[in-house]
């Protein structure tokens, strides 16, 4: 029986005239990433780089969101072939590749996605989720079709290669991400200073005027909000460790009091 896939999260970006709000799935647990999909969030990041995700719990959690109307994309740890080819015949539709600070490696990740003769994707549809053992009509033609790519930008040069990053063939849109940006200018941990701020929207008028969508991480609401007024498409806005460990931090000072603990960060 023929079967259909859902739209990728580019099919979903071009159907919306409004930012769109994740969250981020670190846990590695496929109960938690549930919960994440029912709170009515846009999208959700399944995360390999950072969190203990393999193979196995990554299609777990891909199961377990799938009947929510959240787009699930995963952050694989790195752009590597055989990594994306084997998240890709999990079943991923949407994938985040990490790290990218010039057009050559976005072009690079890009050719990983599809079959030859457009990429070097390896052909494996019949045995694999992807097309749902070969369930899906055309999908070894159609593949663009069933899948987005987009490259995260984390570096001062990649800042400084916005555009051309998001100018690659094959490149859906491009997430800036504050964090190791920050780190790469020596201010590490300072995702809200003012010159982290200044090269996030420099990365973002680099990929505007690539004409595709832009997305950043910002877990602090006042810079979420700022980076959608300047244009972000979709917006990381939250984690499901972060909002367990402010909400049991909440819990215990509700209940015993300050621990004389320094305040600790939104990120």
């Amino acid at each position: 029986m023929p079967l259909r896939l859902s739209p990728t999260f580019r099919d979903r970006l071009a159907a919306t005239d409004r930012t769109l709000y994740g969250g981020w799935i670190c846990s590695g647990s496929p109960v938690v990433a549930e919960i994440m999909a029912g709170a009515g969030l846009d999208w959700l990041l399944i995360d390999m780089e950072h969190a203990p995700n393999g193979l196995e719990s990554t299609l777990a959690q891909l199961y377990a969101v799938s009947g929510y109307p959240s787009t699930p994309l995963v952050r694989v740890p790195a752009g590597e072939t055989v990594i994306i080819k084997q998240v890709l015949d999990l079943g991923a539709q949407n994938l985040l590749v990490p790290m990218i600070s010039t057009p050559d490696e976005a072009a690079a990740v890009a050719g990983m996605t599809r079959y030859p003769p457009a990429g070097r994707r390896g052909v494996g549809s019949a045995l694999a989720r992807s097309a749902r053992w070969n369930r899906v009509e055309g999908y070894l033609t159609d593949d663009a079709d069933h899948v987005s790519v987009f490259v995260q930008i984390e570096t001062i040069d990649g800042v400084e290669n916005a555009r051309a990053i998001a100018e690659t063939p094959g490149v859906d849109g491009v997430f800036v991400g504050p964090s190791d940006l920050a780190a790469s200018m020596g201010l590490l941990g300072q995702q809200t200073h003012p010159e982290v701020v200044a090269a996030v929207k420099r990365a973002f008028a680099g990929i505007a005027a690539a004409g595709k969508p832009i997305g950043v991480n910002a877990f602090d609401p006042a810079a979420a909000r700022d980076y959608a007024a300047a244009g972000a498409d979709f917006v990381l806005v939250g984690a499901d460790v972060a909002l367990l460990a402010r909400g049991s931090e909440q819990l215990a000072q509700s209940y015993l009091g300050s621990t004389g603990d320094s305040p600790r960060t939104s990120y």
